[in-house]
């Protein structure tokens, strides 16, 4: 058996950055103040359940900020509505901002280019707190389109300019199909495509190794946006793929000598995790690359 890991697997720049912000910040607190995260720091229960156990408690939405009212709030990298920050700026909360910088400046585009007059519209899942938090930087109201249909039926046809943004972790070709609907619907549209660099390379790892192999893993959270993605974009090209949390979801009956198994896993999947899955497909294998 052939084993085929794909080299983005795992956290990205953004996850890592927030997941490391949340723990030297339980290391250093020395002041007694309890530490909430808005939202779950990242979409993996392993990692959250663990923060619990060192006492970091989740704040689930506005009306709960109040409990944390002269404590300390970690943004999540996901980013939150500008409100937020005002809101806990008049409770006493010291923020400590673990926003991915590349979903901060989704915020200053959605902003800067509402200010000016234009439309925003959001390329994006409405329900997913990147996107609910950068409508919250809009002036007015946004589009939120997550697929050609939508874009028929939500983008009316008028010479208004137009400035299109994208969730960090949509699919490259998707969103260019979007893209192509909504300018034939406007006459003055603006692109900027914002969808990380790491995410396009970990969908584009995660076709060429689906296309090679007769199974394929899909490491992550089931509320991981990014990961469903690279399931859905594996699934295309080999029918055998496999959406595993933890190794505890891996049917070992599967691995058969003499296949070919890739593994992928989403931003916000633990190396632990990815590694478990790798070891155990590797006490079957005959080769590994």
């Amino acid at each position: 058996m052939e084993i085929i890991l794909a080299e983005s697997a795992g956290f990205c720049f953004g996850v890592q950055r927030a997941v490391d912000t949340v723990y030297e910040q339980v290391a250093k607190n020395t002041s007694g103040r309890r530490i909430y995260t808005y939202g779950p720091i990242i979409h993996n229960m392993e990692v959250v359940n663990d923060l619990k156990k060192k006492g970091v408690r989740v704040i689930g939405s506005e009306e709960e900020l109040q409990q944390a009212a002269g404590q300390i709030l970690i943004i999540r990298s996901h980013g939150v509505k500008k409100r937020i920050y005002e809101t806990a700026k008049d409770l006493g909360i010291e923020i400590v901002d673990a926003t991915c910088p590349f979903v901060k400046k989704i915020h200053g585009i959605a902003e800067q280019e509402s200010a000016r007059g234009r439309q925003i519209i959001i390329v994006g899942n409405k329900e997913h707190p990147e996107v609910q938090g950068i409508t919250g930087w809009v002036n007015g109201s946004a589009l939120v389109v997550l697929n050609e249909e939508e874009a028929q039926e939500l983008i009316s046809e008028n010479d208004s300019p137009a400035t299109v943004v994208a969730q960090t972790t949509f699919n490259s070709n998707k969103f260019n199909n979007i893209v192509e609907i909504i300018k034939k619907k406007r006459y003055d549209v603006r692109v900027i495509n914002t969808i990380c660099n790491a995410t396009r390379l970990r969908q584009k790892e995660a076709e060429s190794v689906s296309r090679q192999v007769d199974i394929m893993l899909v490491v992550g959270d089931r509320h991981s946006s990014n990961t469903q993605k690279l399931f859905d974009i594996c699934r295309t090209y080999c029918k055998d793929t496999y959406y595993i949390q933890t190794i505890q979801d891996l049917d070992e009956q599967i691995l058969q000598s003499g296949i070919r198994v890739g593994i992928t896993a989403g931003a916000s999947t633990p190396n632990n995790i990815i590694q478990e899955v790798f070891l155990t497909c590797q006490k079957k294998k005959i080769s590994t690359r």
